[in-house]
């Protein structure tokens, strides 16, 4: 992910062993992190039980806050693809009845929003 895309806020792909290395203690057992995506300092994490927003906060960042958001309270999402000028695509997530998306991010053209699409109904639709 090149620091122009960082800086403008798109997230590129993280490998599993990184994340596993760097976020292995949030799990808990039989947990496996399917795919992850870092956005500048913050990360968000795709398991096969639930989505883990990490943001880390202040100028230093050693304050870290972790939502961790359970696929059945996702009520709907929606993913925009990147066109032909666009530098980014998002993804979006609503929580449970919200009228808003309670979670937006977008992503730089290295990562494929479909296999994020994918991930994220494999779970939701279940």
């Amino acid at each position: 992910m090149g620091i122009f895309s960082s800086l403008m806020g798109n997230a590129g792909a993280v490998d599993n062993q990184n994340l596993q290395n760097d976020y292995g203690q949030l799990l808990f057992e039989s947990e496996t992190i399917e795919a992850g995506f870092k956005i500048f300092r913050d990360t968000f994490i795709f398991t096969n039980r639930r989505l883990i927003l990490v943001d880390k906060q202040g100028l230093t960042g050693s304050k870290t806050q972790y939502l961790s958001v359970s696929y059945k309270s996702i009520s709907r999402f929606s993913v925009e693809t990147a066109g032909t000028f666009d530098l980014d695509a998002e993804l979006k997530i609503w929580i449970s009845a919200e009228q808003q998306p309670s979670i937006s991010r977008k992503f730089n053209k290295s990562v494929n929003v479909y296999e994020v699409q994918k991930i994220l109904a494999q779970h939701v639709l279940r």
